[in-house]
C-alpha cells in the first residue's frame, strides 16, 4: 500500500468514526422521544439492531464459522448480558435527571475499565493512570451539580444519577470482558449481545408500544442507528486509526449529546458541571494518550489499550 493509499483509508476511516460519533450522540433523544420506559426501549433496541447486524452479517462473510466458537459465544452471553443491564440502567438514569447530565456521568465507564482491569485480571497501573483516574471522578462529581443535590436533594434526580453510575459499572465491565474474547470478532460479538437482550427482556417488554404508531420510527432508528449502522461504522474504522484519534473523536459523544439536550429540551449546564467536563476529558485522554506528570516511564508496567 503506498503511502498516499494508505493516507486516503486513514481519512476515510476518520469520517467514518465521526459520523458514528455524531449519531451515537443522539441516542437520548431517540429514547425520550419513543416514550417508551427503559426496558421496552432497551429491548426494541436490541430487536432492531440484531436483525440490522444479523442481515449485515450474513451479506459481508462476517458470521461464518461462529457456531463453532464456543469460548466466543459463551463469553459474548456473559457480557451480553452486562451490557443490557447497563443500557436499561442508562436510559433510565436520562429519564430522572436529564440526557446531558447522564451522558457526563456514564463516561466513567472507562476509570471503571481501568479500575478493573486491576483488581480482577492483575494489570498493573501506572501511578500516573491513578492521578487522572481520580481527576476524572472529580470530573463526575462535579457534573452531577453538587450544589443542586445538596440544595434540593431531589430524590428522582439523586436516583438518576446512581443508575446512570451504575451504567457506567456494568458498561465497564462488559467492554473489558469484551476486550478479551471479541478481539478477532468484535462483529459477532455485539450481534449476539443485541440477541441476548432481546432474549432478556422480551417477556418484560411493554405491550402498549403496538397502541403508539408514531413512536416506531424512533424505536427502529434505536436500533438500526445506534445498535447497527454505528457499530459497523466504529469497527471499520477502529483497525485503521491510531489509538490517539480514536481516544480523542470519542468526545464528539458526549458534546452532540449536551448540544441536542439543550437545543431541543432547554437544559443549560451550570459552571460547575462545565468544569466537570473539562476534568472528564482530561483525565480520559490522560489514560488513554500515557501522559505523564513528570514522572518516569515506569518499567515492566502493562499497557492497557
Amino acid at each position: 500500500m503506498t503511502p498516499t493509499t494508505a493516507h486516503e483509508g486513514e481519512r476515510a476511516a476518520l469520517l467514518q468514526l465521526l459520523l458514528g460519533e455524531l449519531l451515537i450522540g443522539s441516542v437520548g433523544v431517540f429514547v425520550h422521544e419513543s416514550g417508551q420506559d427503559p426496558v421496552t426501549a432497551v429491548f426494541y433496541r436490541c430487536l432492531f439492531g440484531g436483525l440490522f447486524l444479523l442481515g449485515w452479517g450474513l451479506m459481508r462473510g462476517h458470521l461464518h464459522g461462529l457456531l463453532q466458537e464456543r469460548v466466543l459465544l459463551r463469553g459474548a452471553v456473559f457480557s451480553g448480558v452486562l451490557l443490557v443491564l447497563n443500557w436499561v440502567a442508562l436510559f433510565a438514569g436520562m429519564a430522572r435527571s436529564s440526557i446531558g447530565v447522564a451522558t457526563l456521568v456514564y463516561h466513567f465507564f472507562p476509570f471503571v475499565m481501568l479500575i478493573l482491569a486491576a483488581l480482577v485480571q492483575g494489570e498493573r497501573t501506572r501511578p500516573t493512570d491513578l492521578v487522572w483516574t481520580l481527576l476524572g471522578f472529580a470530573g463526575v462529581v462535579c457534573s452531577t451539580n453538587p450544589a443542586r443535590l445538596w440544595r434540593d436533594a431531589d430524590p428522582s434526580y439523586l436516583i438518576g444519577i446512581g443508575l446512570t453510575l451504575l451504567a457506567a459499572v456494568l458498561c465497564g465491565a462488559s467492554l473489558l470482558m469484551s476486550r478479551q474474547i471479541g478481539k478477532q470478532r468484535p462483529f459477532a460479538l455485539v450481534m449476539i449481545q443485541c440477541w441476548v437482550g432481546v432474549a432478556m427482556l422480551a417477556g418484560f417488554s411493554s405491550t402498549s408500544v403496538f397502541h403508539t404508531g408514531p413512536h416506531w420510527g424512533w424505536l427502529l432508528g434505536l436500533g438500526v442507528i445506534h445498535s447497527g449502522i454505528v457499530y459497523v461504522l466504529f469497527y471499520s474504522a477502529y483497525p485503521r486509526l491510531p489509538v490517539v484519534t480514536i481516544a480523542v473523536v470519542a468526545f464528539v459523544y458526549p458534546l452532540v449529546t449536551l448540544l441536542l439536550d439543550y437545543l431541543i429540551y432547554g437544559h443549560r449546564l451550570v459552571p460547575m458541571q462545565l468544569a466537570g467536563l473539562v476534568l472528564i476529558v482530561l483525565g480520559t485522554l490522560g489514560v488513554n494518550l500515557k501522559w505523564r506528570l513528570g514522572w518516569p516511564r515506569e518499567r515492566g508496567v502493562t499497557q492497557n489499550p
